[in-house]
């Protein structure tokens, strides 16, 4: 199959895209790099042309409320049009867990903007919902900082690998439409303070971490429910532990 993936250079666009060419698939990874720009259209027509499924893992580079709203609906309604136009019988989302959970958050409600779109489009698709990467534990981490000391939440997390991420993506666009939002989330849950913490100590960061029952997370109060997958996710098969082992150390 021809297969085009949008933020196709990005971390889990460059994974997807090595996935599906391992499978034996014709992958155009589609990204401002490559002069395929889905908020603008810029070459998305000519990108599409003979593709039987879009992947698309692209993300605002702005969390800011009105840009991340700009983002995903005009990038949706750009992409919804192309893949009419070019006979699109497939479009894959990532989106995240708990998106429905978490729309005090202005990234969330354009997210769910996102899904609107997608559902209401006209072409059949499949959503996956990812929980929280490994990758963006560090950043996590450092959005509790404050001096010496890390606030952070008590509350329940359950992330993945993004390479795990990417694997289930692409497995998804090999079958036939789901016309329905799936979940994937990492094999370990604990609190959101506990994964912190021990990336920090594998780091050698002395900073003390406090766990908070009412920290923000970028801006919410959240629960054990918030960010955590549903009855019958699909699971990653890689551990938190493994992981740290075998990632590079941050800059």
């Amino acid at each position: 199959m021809k297969i085009v993936v949008i933020g196709g250079t990005g971390l889990i666009g460059t994974q997807v895209c090595n996935n599906l060419r391992l499978r034996g698939h014709e992958v155009i990874a589609a990204s401002p790099n490559t002069g395929v720009n889905a908020v603008t259209g810029e070459g998305l027509q000519e990108a599409l042309q003979g593709a039987q499924v879009v992947v698309d893992v692209a993300n605002s580079p702005s969390f800011e409320d009105a840009a991340a709203l700009a983002f995903f609906e005009s990038a949706g309604r750009n992409l919804a049009a192309a893949e009419k136009a070019a006979g699109v019988s497939h479009h894959v989302a990532l989106s995240v867990v708990g998106t429905e959970r978490m729309l005090e958050s202005g990234y969330f409600r354009a997210k769910m903007a996102q899904e609107k779109l997608i559902k209401s489009s006209g072409v059949p698709y499949s959503i996956l919902r990812a929980t929280q990467f490994f990758e963006f534990i560090g950043a996590i981490a450092q959005s509790g900082a404050d001096g010496e000391r890390i606030r952070l939440s008590t509350a329940a997390l359950q992330p993945i690998a993004s390479a795990d991420v990417a694997a289930a993506l692409a497995k998804v666009a090999e079958q036939d439409p789901h016309n329905r939002i799936t979940e994937v989330a990492g094999p370990d849950r604990q609190p959101l303070v506990e994964f912190a913490r021990t990336y920090l100590q594998h780091n050698g960061d002395p900073r003390e971490v406090i766990g908070d029952p009412q920290a923000g997370y970028f801006g919410a109060v959240i629960d054990d429910r918030s960010l955590t997958p549903g009855d019958d996710p699909t699971l990653g098969a890689t551990h938190f532990a493994t992981w740290l082992k075998n990632a590079a150390p941050p800059r």
